[in-house]
């Protein structure tokens, strides 16, 4: 949390700068609509740098579950779960989810991490 404070902290200083050449640019009109522009400007420009410093990454994965399910693995039938997002695994859009049981869903969490944690071979 300190680190993305820092970030944050670096990333409004340097908003100061952007923001006073913006209205610098634009002190010919009026004061109100010199603000309003550059706070836009500046919004479109940090919205992104905001993003990036504010994502969250967490080492658990974000799970769907659903009841009465049928476990894509073994066919059991009761709560299924599956990894939606998990660092660069993403399953937000998937068009055919795939649930596991409780059991078969630890063995997809080893697989999924083993394959982010892969080291490419050269």
């Amino acid at each position: 949390m300190a680190k993305k404070y820092f970030l944050y902290l670096v990333r409004w200083q340097l908003s100061t700068p952007i923001l006073s050449l913006v209205l610098w640019w634009l002190s010919g009109m009026n004061v109100l609509l010199a603000t309003i522009i550059a706070n836009l400007i500046g919004g479109l420009i940090f919205f992104w740098v905001d993003r990036y410093i504010f994502r969250t990454i967490s080492d658990e994965p974000l799970w769907e579950i659903k009841e009465d399910a049928e476990c894509v693995d073994c066919g059991h039938i009761g709560s299924g779960y599956r990894i939606v997002e998990w660092f660069s695994y993403n399953r937000k859009e998937d068009k055919n989810p795939q649930y596991r049981c409780e059991k078969c869903r630890i063995k997809k969490m080893v697989e999924v991490r083993e394959k982010m944690t892969e080291k490419p071979q050269k």
